[in-house]
């Protein structure tokens, strides 16, 4: 008995604690059993909650739940003096010390081995690469971190003086590990309000985690482990067809798997009583690629634009600085997502398709018509595809293996073949297009369905996902994408 105890309550490397695991379901309903006897008591709530979630980045990361708490630590106090000094050389001095530690740890945890590399490579020295594990979600939590002292600097928000509750804040642990970027001035003043959910609230909950289970476990899973790995670890071997094929169910299984996971997110932390916001809005409907990155992880396009971009200039200094500041941004948006040259070019590439765009917006003025929007989704969603490509692939050498393959014909016989070969992946591929193409209509009528069900049919529609989930996994459980980052 204590050895089962023992191994439920340790961390295991190979077998992190996912929103996607039978281990998270059973901890999960722990959880919503204990709350309802301190979801109405503040304090208990937030320690409750708290403690948990510190747990759950334990089970997922292992001791870095240690840099977690000193990181909530360092912050609290640097924001409430940032708030209290008295001169502005003072409060400057405050956050470029709040930069350096949280930049500095994610530069050192993401970027030691990366540096290494360019130097042994342009300069020819013999650095030593070093043993460094990246721990989980320091991204994530870092930005977030970083705006709650940015906005106390700005003067846009005023600290809060429990240390309890800014811990709550950093560690909650459905945005926790994969997003979405929370800022503080949406998620704190949510605490102290009396948590009321009404059935419409547990039905969006309800209908939000079965739609980002399945999204996430059975079509970006399925597809990832039958085909999509297979055309991105040799490209050469298939035909261009094929690689084609690969490259569009790797635009939906990315898709599926984080906006999945952000459905999960946004759906555990409402049946806990507190509302994320919105990550995800169809973001392969978009015309443009201005407005993909309005659609398409909107917690980070958000702050990249608040953080980083305006700061920078935005588009107060001339047409000429906003380009370059359009492509500074998305540049450094790529660096965010791994120390690799794949992940600059793709965001090098998406920075200066948004400068693009904004030179085409300020100096060529197209019809807008229902032709034109058409041909605008396609452009934008076969560019994004091709910078995918680059995101996806391990080096630039399998990038244009890959683009070479599909540059040599594409055949409409071998594409009939290749949907007789996988008809599953077919199958669910279109299926997350089909999704879509879904008008806002569909996902309200069936939250209002959901709300018309008792307590007992919603709890089964969970279970008959997860029973589906357990049909169609593999033998192993696919971590998610974003948790590399």
């Amino acid at each position: 008995m204590f050895e089962l105890l023992k191994n439920y309550l340790t961390y295991h490397p190979k077998e992190p604690l996912l929103f996607n695991t039978a281990l998270f379901v059973f901890y999960f309903l722990l959880l919503l059993f204990f709350y309802q006897f301190v979801y109405q008591l503040k304090k208990s709530r937030v320690l409750y909650l708290t403690l948990f979630s510190i747990f759950f980045y334990y089970k997922s990361g292992g001791l870095f739940f240690l840099l977690l708490i000193l990181s909530t630590i360092v912050d609290f106090n640097l924001a409430k003096w940032i708030y209290e000094a008295k001169n502005q050389k003072r409060k400057t001095a405050l956050l470029i010390f709040s930069l350096v530690i949280n930049l500095g740890l994610l530069a050192y945890f993401k970027y030691t081995n990366f540096f290494a590399s360019i130097l042994n490579d342009s300069l020819h020295t013999k650095i030593n690469y070093f043993n460094i594990i990246l721990p989980v979600g320091i991204s994530f939590y870092t930005f977030q971190v970083l705006s709650y002292t940015i906005d106390v600097y700005r003067n846009q928000l005023t600290p809060t003086d429990d240390m309890l509750d800014f811990a709550f804040y950093i560690t909650f642990f459905p945005h926790l590990v994969a997003g979405p970027i929370v800022r503080a001035k949406n998620f704190l003043p949510q605490i102290g309000i009396d948590i009321k959910l009404s059935k419409e609230d547990v039905a969006q909950a309800v209908f939000l985690i079965i739609t980002g289970l399945f999204k996430k476990a059975v079509i970006s899973d399925f597809i990832s482990v039958n085909f999509v790995d297979r055309i991105f670890d040799n490209p050469t071997l298939y035909s261009g067809t094929e690689n084609l094929m690969g490259v569009y169910g790797y635009a939906v299984q990315i898709y599926c798997d984080f906006s999945g996971y952000s459905d999960m997110a946004i759906g555990v932390a409402l049946l806990l009583g507190y509302r994320l916001g919105i990550n995800f809005d169809l973001p392969y409907q978009s015309s443009s690629i201005t407005e993909f990155w309005r659609r398409w992880h909107i917690s980070l396009s958000s702050w990249l634009k608040d953080y980083l971009y305006i700061p920078l200039g935005g588009n107060r200094k001339g047409k000429f600085r906003q380009y370059v500041n359009l492509s500074a941004t998305m540049l450094l948006g790529g660096l965010w997502h791994g120390a690799s040259w794949n992940f600059i070019f793709w965001g090098a590439m998406h920075g200066l398709a948004l400068a693009l765009d904004k030179l085409r917006t300020d100096f060529l003025h197209l019809p807008k018509n229902w032709l034109m929007k058409i041909f605008g989704i396609i452009f934008t969603f076969h560019f994004v595809c091709f910078c995918w490509i680059f995101f996806r692939s391990p080096d630039f050498k399998t990038s244009w293996q890959i683009v070479s393959q599909i540059s040599n014909g594409i055949s409409f016989n071998l594409l009939k073949q290749w949907t007789v070969a996988y008809p599953a992946v077919f199958v669910l591929i279109m299926i997350g297009f089909i999704t879509h193409a879904f008008p806002k209509q569909v996902e309200e009528k069936s939250i209002e369905t959901i709300s018309k069900l008792n307590l007992a049919a919603q709890a089964f529609l969970i279970f008959a996902m997860i029973w589906l989930v357990i049909q169609v996994k593999g033998s192993d459980i696919q971590p998610f994408i974003y948790f590399q980052f």
